[in-house]
């Protein structure tokens, strides 16, 4: 019988798939609108709805992605074999959306819009069975919050090499060139990608195999309408996406044009944020050894929201290094709750079991992913249509109220959906105590 307990190298072999995803995510979250705008061309208007469209495709694959998790099973376990199989063209995927062809702009904007619909549904491909992963990996609670830390600490450590790299690299290796520049960038993050999602699948057992029954998806969506907590986690992850993209997309135009910083200035910026998140996942998994993970969760989200406030109030045009100190303080205290989500998604399907005596495993993760995806879509629209509003303008000197826009847009308005998400984690109730009840009914159950 395999343990429950998981080695260092298995945690950091979960922990480099999501390193592997963040190649992606952090590009969509820090770099890709900057891309479309300053460097692709493309305008604020259609940016905006290329974001909401195509996430309204990554949502459907997520539950298609989903529902093959659950009915498929292979000797190399139900989710490894996806990282084995699309690991290649999901770091062709990602590097075709960097590409930028020499055409009209029209057909460039069809090219931005085929290349980023082909990564969203490869990013499902990968992305919905590793974030199920922990659940066949083991079903020890602290063992699931343990190499959810790996996991979110090498998820920092992949974004900290993207705002470090791409900026300096798309400068250095482009010439002048901006499109070429990042291009050669991100293609060195594809193969990174590539590599980190193969080494997941050669380091990682799947040990717990639950036995899934074959339901009918309106079965399923009923089954999980039925699980409050799930629900209050889908909600969650809404709220707090909306509020990390907006943040994060419009982090590389604070530093550039508010902060007036050159192209270091902009790669630090983004760096003490990421450099904060990590810190983060290390003191997240210390603290909640000792104090309530739910109370963590619930009280550092509304801390945020404090300090979106008096990074507006507090930071004026060019005021470089109190922005450095008050970004990196939020980068912090933002993602502490960040292993304590990713670790509460299985608890929350063994509770909808207990509850409705249905297990829905694939489906709820990928409904979490859809969840996010939503998340990114309407934060993406939002993005657009706001630098739209205040009249933003590429490669220019900007408007006063075009900088007022950037500044709400890194504090105050991200701010308030994290008071939302602070708010929500009111309604949750699976503490580890709670949880313990949770095992011992499905282990009299079984």
């Amino acid at each position: 019988m395999h343990t429950q307990k998981l080695s260092t190298l298995e945690k950091v072999g979960f922990g480099a798939g999501d390193m592997a995803l963040n190649v992606v995510i952090s590009s969509m979250m820090l770099i890709i609108t900057f891309f479309y705008t300053d460097v692709y061309g493309l305008k604020t208007t259609d940016l905006a709805l290329l974001f909401v469209l195509v996430k309204i495709v990554g949502a459907m694959s997520d539950l298609v992605v989903g529902q093959m998790t659950d009915s498929f099973l292979s000797r190399w376990g139900r989710y490894r074999p996806y990282f084995l199989f699309l690991a290649i063209p999901y770091g062709l995927s990602v590097y075709a959306v960097f590409s930028t062809p020499d055409w009209n702009y029209d057909a460039k904007l069809v090219w931005a819009y085929s290349t980023y619909v082909i990564m969203t549904l490869m990013t499902s491909g990968v992305g919905v069975p590793y974030i199920s992963l922990i659940s066949g990996l083991t079903s020890d609670p602290q063992e699931r919050l343990s190499a959810n830390g790996y996991r979110l600490f090498l998820a920092k450590v992949g974004a900290f090499m993207v705002t470090i790299v791409v900026p300096i690299l798309a400068q250095r290796w482009g010439h002048g060139n901006q499109a070429a520049g990042y291009q050669a960038a991100m293609a060195l993050m594809a193969v990174l990608g590539v590599v980190l999602f193969l080494f997941t699948f050669f380091t990682t057992t799947e040990r717990v195999v639950y036995k899934t029954k074959r339901q009918p998806l309106l079965e399923q969506i009923a089954v999980l309408a039925q699980n409050d907590q799930w629900l209050i986690l889908c909600a969650v992850c809404v709220t707090g996406t909306i509020g990390y993209v907006i943040r994060g997309s419009v982090a590389i135009y604070y530093a550039k044009y508010y902060l007036h910083g050159d192209t270091e200035t902009v790669s630090a910026f983004l760096s003490t944020g990421v450099a904060a998140a990590i810190i983060a996942m290390v003191v997240s998994t210390w603290v909640t050894k000792f104090y309530c993970k739910v109370k963590l969760f619930r009280y550092t989200q509304l801390m945020v929201a404090v300090l979106s406030v008096m990074i507006y109030f507090l930071v004026k045009p060019g005021d470089t290094a109190l922005a450095f100190f008050l970004y990196f303080l939020l980068s912090l205290v933002v993602d502490l709750h960040a292993p304590v989500f990713w670790s509460a998604i299985a608890e929350t399907i063994d509770y909808g079991q207990v509850k409705t005596g249905k297990r829905v495993s694939g489906f709820a993760f990928g409904g979490i992913s859809v969840a996010q995806k939503a998340g990114m879509g309407l934060a993406g629209g939002m993005v657009g249509l706001l630098l739209n509003y205040f009249h933003y303008q590429p490669n220019q000197e900007q408007s006063a109220l075009a900088l007022q826009g950037i500044a709400l847009m890194l504090s105050v308005i991200p701010g308030f959906f994290h008071f939302l998400m602070g708010a929500l984690m009111f309604k949750y109730r699976i503490s580890d105590e709670y949880y313990s009840t949770v095992k011992e009914d499905l282990r009299a159950s079984a």
